[in-house]
C-alpha cells in the first residue's frame, strides 16, 4: 500500500482540476451504464410506492413525472461537471471549486453520512427476507454475512464491485421490464383469464386525482428520495478508462430510461387495480402480479427486492469509502484514509465507511425505535440538500468552464441557467413542503440540524486555516 498523492496541479478550474486520480480504472463503460440504470431501482420502487399511489391515487404518475424530472435535471447538471472534471469525490470536488472549502467539506461529509446510515437500512431490510428463507440464521448473522461479503469485495480490484452492480442492475432492470411487458399484456387483454381493462381504474374511485393536486404533492414527498443513488455514478466515472466520456454516456443512457421505467411501472399499476387497494408498506408490484396469475408473485419480488437492497448496500459502501477518500485527498479527512493498495483500491476508507455503517447496522438492531431513528432522520432531508449544492456550483463553474475550458464541455446542462434555477425552485418548494406536513417536518428539522452542524464545523476550520495562513490547506 502506498499514500495517495495529493493533487498540486493547478488549472483556473481549481486545484488538480486535470490530474488523473491515484486510484484505479477498472471500472468498465458497462459496469457505468447499468451502474446509472441500475443505481435507483430499489426497494423505494418495488415497495415503497405503494405508500405514494395510497396518498396520490392515480395522480402518482404525475408524482413520479414531477420528481424524476426534477432527479434529470439534477443529474444532467452533474454530469455536465462529471464530464468536464472528473473525480471520485464529484460533487463535493465541484462544490469546493465552485463555492470554497467550506461547501466541498459540508456537501462530503454530509453525504458520507446519508450513505453510512441508509447502509444499515439496506442490510437490516436484505437480513430480514433472508431470515424468512432460512430461519436458522439469526437477522444478526445475515446482517454479518452481506457487510463481510461487500466488505471484501471492495477491497479488492474495483472491477469486483463493478461486476457486482453490472449483474445486480441487470436483474432489477430485467424485473421490471418483464412486470412492464406482462402488465401491458394484461392490460388489453392479451394474458389468459385476462379482459382488457380500460380506463375505469384511472377515472372511477374518485377519478384520476381522488385527492387533487395536494395528493399529487403529497406523493411527490412519498416518492423523491426514491431516486437517489444516481450520484454514485458521477464517483466511479473517476475509476473508468476514459472518465469524461464514461460519465457523459451514463448519464444520457440513464436518465430517460430511469424515468421511462418508474412512470411506466406507475401507470400500468393504476390501470390494472384500483388505486384505493394499494396499501403503505405492501408492494403494488406483487398486487399486479398476483391480479394476472402469475405463481408465486410474492416470493419472486421478494427476490427482486433482496437483490436491489444488496445492490445499494454495495453501492452506498463503495460511494462512501470512495468520498472520504476524495476528503482526505483534499485535507478534509484524516490523511491515513489515503492509503492506496497497489491495485488502486482506498483499503482504509473501505474499512473506515464499513466500520461506521456496521455501528449504524447494530444501533438499527438494537434501537431501531430510538436512537437510529434519529439517526435515519437526521439523513432524511440532507440528499435534497445536497442537490441544492450541486445545482448551485453548476451555475457557479458553468461559466468559468466555457471561458477557460470549452472543449471540456461534452455534456451540457439543457436550457442554462434556466433550467438550473428552476431546479432549484422546485428543491426549495419541496423542503418547505415536508415543513408543513406532520410525517416529514421531523426529517427536515433534524437534517437541518445535521447540516447546520457540519456548517458551524466548516466554517470553524475555515477560519482557523485563515488565521495559520491565509486560508492555506492544512
Amino acid at each position: 500500500m502506498h499514500d495517495a498523492p495529493t493533487p498540486t496541479g493547478k488549472t483556473a478550474l481549481g486545484e488538480g482540476a486535470g490530474e488523473r486520480e491515484p486510484l484505479s480504472g477498472g471500472l468498465k463503460q458497462r459496469h457505468l451504464t447499468m451502474l446509472g440504470l441500475g443505481g435507483v431501482i430499489g426497494a423505494g420502487l418495488f415497495v415503497g410506492s405503494g405508500a405514494g399511489i395510497a396518498v396520490a391515487g392515480p395522480g402518482i404518475v404525475l408524482s413520479y413525472l414531477i420528481a424524476g424530472a426534477l432527479a434529470m435535471l439534477v443529474m444532467r447538471m452533474l454530469g455536465e461537471m462529471s464530464a468536464a472534471m472528473p473525480a471520485s469525490g464529484a460533487f463535493s470536488v465541484h462544490a469546493e471549486r465552485a463555492l470554497g472549502r467550506w461547501a466541498g467539506f459540508s456537501v462530503g461529509w454530509l453525504y458520507w453520512f446519508l450513505l453510512v446510515v441508509v447502509l444499515a437500512v439496506e442490510a437490516t431490510g436484505a437480513a430480514q427476507i433472508a431470515g424468512g428463507w432460512v430461519p436458522a440464521v439469526p437477522q444478526w448473522g445475515w446482517v454479518l454475512i452481506f457487510m463481510v461479503v461487500f466488505t471484501v469485495a471492495n477491497l479488492a480490484a474495483v472491477k469486483n464491485f463493478g461486476e457486482f452492480e453490472f449483474w445486480f442492475a441487470t436483474l432489477k432492470v430485467t424485473a421490471i421490464v418483464l412486470f412492464l411487458v406482462l402488465s401491458v399484456l394484461a392490460v388489453f387483454g392479451v394474458l389468459p383469464d385476462t379482459h382488457p381493462v380500460g380506463l375505469a381504474n384511472l377515472t372511477g374511485q374518485g377519478g384520476f386525482l381522488p385527492n387533487g393536486w395536494s395528493g399529487v404533492v403529497s406523493g411527490v414527498l412519498a416518492v423523491v428520495f426514491a431516486f437517489g443513488g444516481l450520484e454514485v455514478v458521477t464517483i466511479a466515472a473517476a475509476e473508468s478508462d476514459d472518465p469524461a466520456r464514461a460519465v457523459g454516456r451514463a448519464v444520457r443512457s440513464a436518465v430517460w430510461r430511469i424515468l421511462f421505467f418508474y412512470v411506466g411501472s406507475m401507470l400500468v399499476i393504476v390501470t390494472l387495480l384500483p388505486w384505493s387497494s394499494m396499501q403503505p408498506g405492501k408492494s403494488p408490484y406483487v398486487a399486479v402480479l398476483d391480479s394476472i396469475g402469475v405463481p408465486g408473485a410474492g416470493q419472486i419480488m421478494n427476490i427482486v427486492v433482496f437483490v436491489a437492497l444488496l445492490s445499494a448496500l454495495n453501492a452506498n459502501l463503495y460511494g462512501s469509502s470512495r468520498m472520504v477518500f476524495s476528503l482526505a485527498e483534499r485535507g478534509e479527512a484524516p490523511r491515513a484514509l489515503l492509503k492506496v493498495s497497489g491495485g488502486g483500491v482506498p483499503r482504509r476508507a473501505v474499512l473506515a465507511s464499513v466500520a461506521f455503517g456496521f455501528v449504524s447496522v447494530l444501533l438499527n438492531l438494537k434501537w431501531p425505535d430510538s436512537v437510529f431513528l434519529y439517526m435515519l432522520n437526521a439523513v432524511g432531508a440532507v440528499l435534497l440538500f445536497v442537490w441544492g449544492l450541486i445545482a448551485v456550483s453548476q451555475l457557479r463553474l458553468r461559466p468559468r468552464i466555457e471561458r477557460e475550458a470549452p472543449a471540456t464541455l461534452t455534456l451540457r446542462m439543457w436550457a442554462f441557467p434556466y433550467l438550473t434555477w428552476a431546479a432549484l425552485v422546485a428543491m426549495a418548494g419541496v423542503l418547505v413542503l415536508m415543513l408543513t406536513d406532520a410525517t416529514a417536518r421531523p426529517q427536515l428539522l433534524w437534517s437541518a440540524g445535521a447540516t447546520a452542524a457540519v456548517l458551524l464545523v466548516a466554517g470553524a476550520r475555515e477560519l482557523r486555516a485563515r488565521r495559520a495562513g491565509g486560508g492555506r490547506r492544512p
